[in-house]
């Protein structure tokens, strides 16, 4: 068929993969930083000014990357809000990423709807202090004349599509960008303008939510646009995922999200009901304490890196001598104990030991995970495979434990930037489809992600021992917090 291209925006930087339509081979790719962002002070959210976006576009796909590209797909950081007058142009800087406290615009708007239920019936998920709902309120409240002004609502990814496109009257987003706003739900595929004018003060237009093989359109050169997506999805999409897999993502805190067939309306707003990128659903868990559980514990040891905790680690036994660690070290959300603090439980004088302390670290981090893959389990989602992604998942204590505390084949993919990969892919499909060589229900089959394949094995049994054991002082702790 030709060649395509995958475009990611994060929040530092914009990546570009030139792949093979037919196999996924990436055959070129280019990178650039963005340009410095800036943050206002007095609390309010971090703010960047969108041209960053295409400034590093630019630079990104300088010396003729984008050559014999046929069509591009754009990934793009989640949760980014960019508001527009009448004419188009910015009301203001974007407002991008998470800031705790935005919490307050949040908890106002879980009571204005009448509570964390009556949210997650709604669009499937409870306002948190990054999305683009929280940060309407967050403008109506502290900036009244910019909300007043704001016409158009955008996300990142909608509006490098629409600049791409030479900015048409005709605006438009994914499931997967609507489904993290606040204001769309996955359930009903509809938007509740309602609730943007329960947030903004007033009504707004939104974008047009196209299907995942549809094109949002063709540039004056005859380059095809696709829909694009949010990174998360485009993550998603790039690793191949399907029914049956689920992706654990070791950041400072942790995520944990599968593939399901419907959203999930979750009361108690542990699951986040996210669309994704081929027509099916993505409900996502998200823990406050993951890695940051292992530098902790490294620093307490007195160790460089989290190298050398993993190598102490492995000198002690799985369940540590009895030591466990409930990894709270921020508050935690899963369970949803948001003030409370990291237990160290089981100390007996033969499990003081540096390497026993180690171990729990880890065992302690990956039950939490463990904790927040039993939430989706326990609303009818089938995990029999579990994708770890991040640094920390090459580090050889999160492999030796994960496969039997997960009770799941353990899969570890080489890095590679997996969300222009599948936005990548995302534009294969759309010009596919556009060619009538695809069909619309089917994206194209790629050659999979190159991984490191683990087992639980014979430690199975002895890793859900250790599982129960972490439980058991869960419970005995916080009795009755957990709710899966």
């Amino acid at each position: 068929m030709g060649i395509v291209a995958g475009l990611d925006s994060s929040p530092d930087f914009t990546r570009i993969v030139v792949c093979d339509t037919d196999t996924g081979a990436v055959l070129r790719q280019g990178y650039a930083p963005h340009p410095v962002e800036s943050t206002e002070g007095g609390g309010r959210p971090s703010v960047v000014d969108p041209q960053a976006w295409l400034l590093s576009l630019g630079e990104a796909a300088g010396g003729g990357l984008l050559e014999g590209v046929q069509a591009i797909g754009v990934s793009a950081q989640q949760n980014g809000l960019v508001p527009l007058d009448a004419q188009g142009n910015t009301v203001r800087p974007a407002l991008v990423g998470g800031d705790k406290r935005a919490q307050v615009a949040a908890a106002d708007l879980v009571d204005a709807l009448g509570g964390r239920e009556a949210w997650a019936q709604a669009v499937g998920c409870v306002p948190q202090a990054a999305q683009p709902v929280t940060k309407l309120r967050w403008l109506n409240r502290t900036e009244p004349d910019a909300a007043q002004r704001t016409a158009v609502l955008l996300q990142a990814h909608d509006w490098l599509v629409w600049q791409l496109l030479g900015r048409p009257l005709r605006r438009t987003t994914d499931r997967g960008g609507a489904s993290g706003t606040g204001y769309w739900s996955a359930a009903t595929g509809a938007y509740r303008p309602d609730l943007v004018e329960l947030a903004l003060g007033h009504q707004a237009t939104l974008p047009e939510v196209l299907g995942p093989s549809e094109a949002a359109g063709t540039t004056p050169e005859g380059l095809l646009i696709s829909a694009g997506t949010g990174e998360t999805m485009a993550a998603a999409f790039g690793l191949g995922i399907g029914l049956g897999d689920a992706v654990v993502s070791l950041g400072a805190s942790g995520s944990v999200m599968a593939v399901h067939t419907e959203a999930l309306a979750d009361p108690s707003g542990m699951i986040t009901s996210l669309a994704d990128a081929t027509g099916l659903h993505l409900p996502v868990v998200t823990t406050l304490n993951a890695v940051r559980t292992l530098r902790g514990a490294a620093e307490l040891l007195g160790l460089p890196d989290l190298e050398s905790l993993s190598e102490l680690a492995m000198k002690s036994t799985p369940g540590s001598h009895g030591l466990v660690l409930l990894p709270y070290l921020e508050g935690e959300r899963i369970p949803n104990l948001p003030h409370t603090a990291g237990t160290l439980a089981g100390l007996r004088r033969e499990s003081m030991r540096p390497e026993h302390l180690a171990r729990a670290s880890f065992e302690g981090m990956l039950c939490g995970l463990a904790d927040a893959l039993d939430v989706l389990r326990g609303r009818g989602v089938d995990v029999r495979r579990v994708f770890l992604l991040g640094a920390a998942a090459e580090l050889p204590a999160v492999q030796a434990a994960a496969p039997a505390l997960f009770g799941a084949q353990v899969v570890v993919p080489q890095p590679a930037d997996y969300a222009a990969l599948g936005a990548a892919r995302q534009a294969a499909w759309a010009l596919g489809v556009s060619q009538g060589t695809l069909d619309p229900r089917l994206p194209p089959v790629w050659q999979g992600a190159v991984a490191q394949v683990l087992e639980p094995g014979e430690e199975l049994a002895v890793g859900q021992a250790v599982r129960q054991q972490y439980v058991s002082v869960r419970e005995q702790t916080h009795p009755g917090a957990f709710r899966a």
